[in-house]
């Protein structure tokens, strides 16, 4: 079985090695850039299986590089920063991070939550070899593709997870704790809101079809297909 490859953009080297050493224990592949600009050169030419991904560099901050990847891949990224603000984390989100954790961070808790990112990949290309469609919202889980007609919606992969779960669950009203937990993959730390924030993105992609994901006041969100 290959190792499973994870590139470390940091411009901290004591922060690279840290993470690196880590993740060569628990059987990684590590890769590491000073910047994000030979970053993205070395993700675009080893194509790792997952980023993890300083914000504040030189050359190119972590905002842009994740802008890049994002752009051409669906490859996790995990965020790191220094920084806490919950405006921080909702913006790395709807760039299309797959998670965000704030400096000083315990190493085992970011290599707890790469194996979680991992995992949840592993799971939808060994399962969702199948193509549900509801009107004309067609989604191609094998290929992780939503289509809305003939139009391919650009969704980050935390879009296409909260809504591919919806539709899985079409009818259930989860709360936002109970969304986090499970398409997060996990016990998410920060706030509920980064729910709200992902459930606006998708009205807006779904158009005329904004009002299948229904609020349900005090409770959360569940996903109703063709309710008016």
């Amino acid at each position: 079985m290959m190792r499973k490859k994870v590139l470390v953009i940091d411009d901290e080297k004591s922060i690279r090695d840290i993470i690196g050493e880590y993740l060569t224990e628990e059987g990684f592949e590590f890769v590491e850039a000073p910047d994000g600009i030979r970053g993205l050169e070395i993700f675009r030419s080893l194509s790792p299986d997952l980023v993890i991904l300083d914000v504040m560099m030189p050359k190119m901050d972590g905002w842009k590089v994740c802008r890049e990847i994002r752009s051409e891949s669906v490859t996790p990224v995990i965020m790191l920063t220094a920084r806490g603000e919950e405006y921080d984390k909702l913006f790395g989100f709807e760039l299309g991070a797959d998670d965000y954790m704030v400096k000083p961070f315990s190493p085992r808790e970011l290599i707890a939550r790469v194996k979680a990112v991992l995992s949840r990949g592993s799971v939808n290309e060994r399962k969702d070899h199948e193509i549900i469609e509801i009107e004309d919202l067609r989604i191609d889980f094998d290929a992780r593709s939503i289509y809305l007609g003939e139009e391919h919606l650009n969704l980050t992969p935390k879009e296409y997870d909260l809504l591919s779960f919806f539709v899985k669950n079409s009818g259930r009203v989860f709360s936002r704790e109970q969304l986090l937990n499970q398409v997060w993959g996990y016990e998410f730390v920060g706030d509920a809101r980064t729910v709200d924030t992902h459930v606006k993105m998708l009205r807006e992609n779904l158009r005329h079809h904004r009002n299948w994901i229904v609020t349900s006041w005090g409770v959360g969100y569940k996903f109703e297909a063709g309710e008016k």
